[in-house]
């Protein structure tokens, strides 16, 4: 296997709460799938939950070289939990255009936060190097 990408974002926590503060905001519906907010934590610890996954999906998007621009929009990775409780990463849409493209045929995302912020690491794998 041949390291095709690789990105790693922070993401304070205190911005999550100021989006979720936001009377009427859609940031979720924006940002998040409809499998994320499903299984999202329980308040209190909703807060770290998308903070980590906000910043897995632009270590994601930073791996593939593309940012969120053009057909890869948010909704396009899906950061979810293996039965181990490890993240992994599904790309739909535009993202999974790019990801092939790529010849990606794997993810290692790794997720941490404090109190403070949040920090994901995306490394894309595959049988490839990127041209």
């Amino acid at each position: 296997m041949t390291i095709v990408g690789h990105g790693i974002d922070v993401f304070e926590l205190a911005r999550v709460r100021l989006h979720l503060a936001k009377p009427g905001g859609d940031w979720l519906d924006a940002v998040f799938t409809q499998t994320e907010q499903l299984t999202a934590d329980a308040p209190p610890n909703h807060i770290a939950y998308y903070a980590g996954r906000y910043a897995a999906k632009e270590a994601v998007v930073k791996a593939l070289g593309t940012g969120f621009s053009g057909d890869v929009t948010w909704l396009d990775v899906e950061v979810f939990r293996r039965k181990s409780g490890s993240p992994a990463v599904r790309l739909l849409g535009g993202a999974a255009v790019i990801e092939k493209s790529l010849g990606i045929v794997a993810w290692h995302v790794s997720i941490s936060h404090s109190q403070r912020v949040a920090v994901a690491s995306a490394i894309a794998t595959g049988k490839s190097i990127r041209p």
